[in-house]
């Protein structure tokens, strides 16, 4: 008897090894926009020491990595960009998988040491974007999700062909936030995560009643290599520690 315990538990040993190798043999690949990178960067890493997985992700604009999505790229777990709808037309991801991971906000940068603009309201971002020299946020012609929506806010407050003359858009939100703290622009705009120059102070995040924030929400693809490492991923990315790396990148878990 004390043998056939012996036997069965060193097969499970050996089943247990088995098991995690085969995970660390598992690679997730991921596809997100660079919105996301701050707060992903902390948790793949966490994510791997906990499941034994190993996660290669891709950072891209929010439309490009949404075309790339839609053109089937071969990515086990896309987090893509509200609107959803074309996403799922495109048969590309499981919709029954959908994860709502978090919203971030356009926000408002100033040189460091710079005095802060009042922000605090619409007739206050209309008085600091009209008395602003220059203006920088990143270019929505190349797909930038934070330049689609600053531009929509543009539209709203009624300042989209006024202000042209003062705005240099950028190469993505690091390539705003060092015009700004190169002292080359006054005022800087891009998603707050993406708000990481030291040369650069955090005025805030723009009022909701004129720009709305942006989600960011997973999927398992439908190519998935292994479906159940990437849900793995998927549960990881919305639990209560990824809620925390959120936050503290000035984001909101959730949808």
């Amino acid at each position: 008897m004390k043998r056939i315990l012996i036997s069965f538990a060193i097969a499970a040993v050996l089943l247990a090894g088995q098991a995690s190798r085969a995970q660390m043999q598992t690679e997730i690949t991921l596809i997100a926009p660079g919105g996301a990178r701050a707060p992903l960067d902390k948790l793949i890493p966490a994510f791997e020491k906990k499941t034994g997985y190993k996660v290669k992700a891709t950072f891209g604009s929010g439309l490009g990595t949404k075309k790339q999505v839609m053109q089937g790229e071969a990515f086990d777990v896309p987090v893509v960009q509200p609107p959803l709808a074309e996403v799922v037309a495109s048969g590309n991801v499981v919709p029954a998988s959908e994860t709502p991971l978090a919203t971030v906000a356009v926000g408002v940068a100033v040189r460091k040491g710079a005095a802060k603009p009042d922000i605090s309201t619409p007739e206050a971002v209309k008085k600091m974007l009209l008395a602003a020299k220059s203006i920088t946020y990143p270019d929505a012609a190349g797909g930038a999700a934070a330049g689609v929506s600053f531009n929509e806010t543009l539209k709203k407050m009624g300042l989209a062909e006024q202000l042209q003359p003062k705005i240099k858009v950028a190469q993505g939100g690091a390539g705003a936030m060092g015009m700004v703290a190169k002292g080359e622009v006054e005022i800087g705009l891009t998603f707050v995560s993406e708000m990481r120059d030291d040369g650069i102070d955090v005025v805030g995040p723009l009022p909701r009643a004129i720009s709305t924030p942006t989600g960011l929400v997973g999927y398992v693809s439908s190519h998935a290599k292994d479906p159940a490492a990437a849900k793995a991923l998927l549960e990881f990315l919305s639990s209560p520690e990824a809620a925390a790396a959120y936050q503290a990148e000035g984001m909101q878990p959730g949808r």
